[in-house]
């Protein structure tokens, strides 16, 4: 007899979807209907709640709940789906409590324009948690370390400084993880299988052998999953980040998600200040005063100049 259930979409792999759901696992299809209703978007993927009917010998998914909050990028649509060469959602994962951006003192060198793109990606879907991972710093001092990643700490956000090779910063990293839906970002070569390994033996391999099967050709179908920690949450490795085009986000609205700017923007002298020679800017007298950096001013702009290309085709440069 068909049965209704509610229950966590937590892997998706060519059009089946598992759905855990009262202790058990089910393999769902999701009812054509749903993915004619969310054309410019992906209509489930993991994190996602859900509504299933349980079969015998799988399940199909009725219903997809509302998203709190997503990690997403913008991707090229198909061919013949719009004008706008970036008119697609992809989203990465759905209701993460937190996200965990993980970049590597060096060894690869961090690409701190990339974090910060991260970071507006998930200040605009007001992710609950914004956490930066500094790893391999056995390879560095600690001053090093923070001479890079300081910056973020001083603006707020939290940052754990870890070694997988000397135990460093594991027992903080695995209890931000535990009891929560986390979202590890980060590139390839910045450890985190190994700090993974190191929180939860075999579950960074785990996550190697999902990532290396996705990536493994052209025609590959994409696979995202979330595994289970022993402590209790999930976490849920997310594809390479060589490139992240924001998504939905205006010109007009990137000031409001570089934090440190934020509390400066309703002061300036006219609400469409852009913060770039304006009169009466209070962006800029933040700036002449420390509180805002050059190297965040500088990635506003660049970001702001990108925005603007895509929106209105006009670049500052």
């Amino acid at each position: 007899m068909a049965e209704r259930r509610e229950g966590l979409v937590v892997k998706a792999q060519s059009g089946f979807f598992t759905v855990e759901t009262d202790g058990d696992r089910v393999v769902c299809e999701m009812r054509g209907r749903l993915k004619e209703e969310m054309q410019d978007t992906d209509p489930c993927v993991i994190g996602d709640r859900v509504q299933i009917t349980a079969l015998p010998g799988g399940g199909v998914i009725e219903e997809i709940y509302p998203r709190a909050c997503v990690l997403s990028r913008a991707t090229p649509a198909p061919a013949g789906r719009g004008s706008n060469p970036l008119d697609r959602e992809q989203v990465i994962i759905a209701n993460p409590d937190q996200v965990i951006f993980v970049f590597s003192v060096v060894q690869p060198a961090p690409n701190l324009r990339k974090l910060d793109r991260l970071l507006v990606a998930a200040e605009a879907e007001h992710i609950p948690s914004i956490v930066i991972c500094a790893n391999k710093v056995d390879l560095v001092d600690k001053e090093a370390a923070r001479a890079v990643f300081g910056l973020y700490e001083d603006i707020g956000y939290p940052v754990l400084y870890t070694s997988a090779t000397q135990s460093l910063g594991i027992d903080a990293l695995r209890e931000q993880l535990t009891g929560k839906i986390s979202a590890l970002s980060g590139s390839s070569g910045v450890g985190k299988s190994s700090l993974l390994n190191a929180v939860q033996p075999g579950l960074g391999l785990a996550i190697k052998q999902v990532s290396a099967a996705t990536t493994k050709g052209r025609h590959t179908t994409r696979h995202s999953e979330m595994f289970p920690l022993a402590g209790g949450g999930y976490v849920a490795d997310t594809p390479g980040i060589r490139s992240v085009a924001l998504w939905n986000i205006e010109p007009a609205e990137l000031d409001g998600y570089f934090i440190e700017m934020r509390p400066y923007v309703g002061e300036c002298r006219f609400a469409d200040c852009t913060h770039i020679d304006t009169p009466g800017c209070a962006v800029a007298g933040a700036r002449a005063a420390g509180a805002i950096s050059e190297e965040r001013f500088d990635s506003y702009l660049r970001l702001r100049e990108e925005l603007e290309a895509f929106y209105w085709g006009t670049d500052r440069t």
